[in-house]
């Protein structure tokens, strides 16, 4: 006779540890006996609590972006003032020069944060046409000034500007405000048919200069426009083919542009001429080890390294802050493109959505092609490292997109409410004010003619809907309902009982209704 395994207490199904247990139907023994098995419940990684707060989108912004400009800041005083005094230059003035930037950028930085998304929008047309005029004027030999064999800066006299960083913050912001605008009917045409061909002129234009890290940075803003409007995957596969035709098109016209790709292969096939840079940043990142040289003592900064202030100032900071301090910056940098796309998921208004996310894959991208030549993972492209490089125009635009991203980030709902909910000062409501709301509309540059005050509402157009207009049947007469009620007379008054006399009283038309011909009764 077989004997059973008693049943389970329900009390013995939970462990004061480990959760609970599940019986699998697993027979442990021939005897037909059941062993239970334990169920291991599922563990979602979250981080701390902090981290869903509120305002931690701008606070991880502005917090990533002034470390890295700290650190920008000191890396050019120190890699920029060797050349500064062997060229008969005070050895601090690259330095201040930064620093001066640096302060304009963060006036622009305070005006961006300003600047209501509905505002930035209604612009963003007109500052395209202008970027596009700027980038023809560059070209012009009296207007355009040329440098390390690109014509790509106007001379201020106090400075020189760059159209193309101009160019690509307003590509990226048009780009995003078309792509919101169309999202009720976007498909693939519509999709791509406003960004490519602009994309395609603005390149044109870069590639006169020639720029080819322009080129290459307005890339990575159409990719991450196309990417945050949910393209699909199979498209861009033929961009990458695309991409491959043009550079090699590109090589076969200008030579010069093979040897960068050859230098990258195998920078000391050419040590001396095309491999030279290359080669140095090697040295440096070599030299500087685990822990660096000591801020201050790199070797590779006394004019052997070329561009150590712009280009390669990542191979600077490995040398004097070694292995760790490159570690750090990329670490700032994967904060700020964490930042940048919590943006674009909590945000409720489109045009932020992508925006954000346009915003995000071109600073972060850029990054990642700048420390990618620099270790010798990429070829040389001459992108400079956001916030940490030496550069006028791009420091202070870069400031600029980061507090486009702050002005993002207090605009979610959630950063709404608590804004609203607690006491600010009065300098916090200067600088940072509130939105009225998380998504901003956008409002006409100008009103032909004024708007009423209410309009009746529409019901939202259905795809594949009908339309259907109600006819009444013939012979059926349409009572007209009077727009407004005429009270009664003295007459109408002392008549109505009088009407109402009889069973078969029946109720009299008005008088004008009496004097009209039969003709006019007629249903139309």
């Amino acid at each position: 006779m077989l004997r059973h395994a008693p049943s389970v207490p329900r009390d013995a199904a939970r462990s004061r540890d480990h959760g609970p247990m599940e019986s699998t139907g697993t027979r442990g023994a021939p005897g037909g006996r059941r062993t239970p098995q334990r169920t291991w419940p599922a563990r979602r990684l979250t981080g701390p609590a902090w981290l869903d707060g509120p305002m931690t989108s701008a606070h991880l912004v502005s917090g990533a972006a002034g470390l890295l400009l700290a650190i920008g800041l000191v890396m050019v005083f120190s890699a920029s003032a060797i050349e500064a005094a062997l060229n008969d230059q005070p050895a601090w003035r690259p330095g201040v020069d930064q620093v001066v930037f640096a302060c304009i950028g963060m006036v622009a930085l305070l005006v961006a944060l300003r600047l209501p998304a509905g505002l930035v929008r209604r612009w963003a047309p007109i500052a395209l046409i202008g970027s596009a005029v700027l980038l023809v004027a560059v070209l012009i030999p009296g207007i355009g000034m040329q440098l390390n064999g690109s014509r790509a800066w106007i001379d201020l006299g106090f400075t020189n500007f760059q159209p193309s960083e101009l160019a690509k913050l307003v590509f990226a912001l048009w780009g995003a405000h078309i792509l919101a605008v169309r999202e009720r009917f976007l498909t693939v045409q519509t999709l791509l048919v406003p960004l490519l061909p602009v994309f395609g002129v603005l390149a044109f234009l870069l590639y006169l200069e020639p720029d080819f890290g322009g080129i290459v940075s307005l890339g990575l803003v159409l990719l991450g426009l196309l990417w945050g409007a949910g393209l699909p995957r199979r498209f861009f596969g033929w961009f990458l083919l695309v991409g491959a035709a043009g550079l090699a098109l590109m090589i076969k016209v200008a030579p010069y542009r093979m040897e960068r790709i050859t230098s990258f292969l195998d920078p000391f096939a050419d040590p001396s001429d095309t491999g030279f840079q290359a080669i140095r940043g090697f040295y440096a990142l070599a030299t500087g080890g685990l822990w660096g040289v000591g801020l201050g003592n790199s070797a590779m900064k006394w004019n052997l390294l070329p561009e150590a202030e712009s280009d390669y100032i990542f191979a600077i900071i490995g040398e004097e802050l070694g292995f760790l301090g490159c570690m750090v910056v990329v670490t700032l940098y994967g904060v700020l493109a964490y930042a940048g796309f919590r943006i674009a998921r909590r945000s409720t208004d489109r045009f932020v959505q992508l925006a954000s996310v346009a915003i995000t894959v071109w600073l972060v991208g850029q990054a990642a092609l700048n420390m990618g030549y620099v270790v010798g993972l990429l070829p040389v492209t001459g992108l400079t490292l956001p916030l940490i490089s030496a550069g006028g125009t791009s420091l202070v635009l870069t400031l600029f997109i980061v507090g486009l991203l702050i002005r993002f980030a207090v605009s979610e709902p959630a950063a709404i409410d608590h804004q609203r909910r607690r006491e600010r000062g009065r300098l916090a409501r200067l600088l940072l004010p509130v939105p009225a709301a998380a998504v901003d509309p956008v409002r006409p540059r100008r009103r032909s003619r004024p708007e009423p005050a209410e309009r009746p509402a529409r019901r939202p157009a259905v795809p594949g809907g009908r339309t259907v207009v109600r006819v009444p049947p013939p012979g059926r007469e349409r009572v007209r309902t009077p727009s407004r009620e005429r009270a009664p007379s003295a007459r109408d008054r002392r008549g109505a009982p009088e009407r109402g006399r009889g069973a078969d009283a029946r109720r009299q038309p008005p008088a004008r209704a009496r004097t009209a011909t039969p003709d006019s009764r007629r249903p139309r």
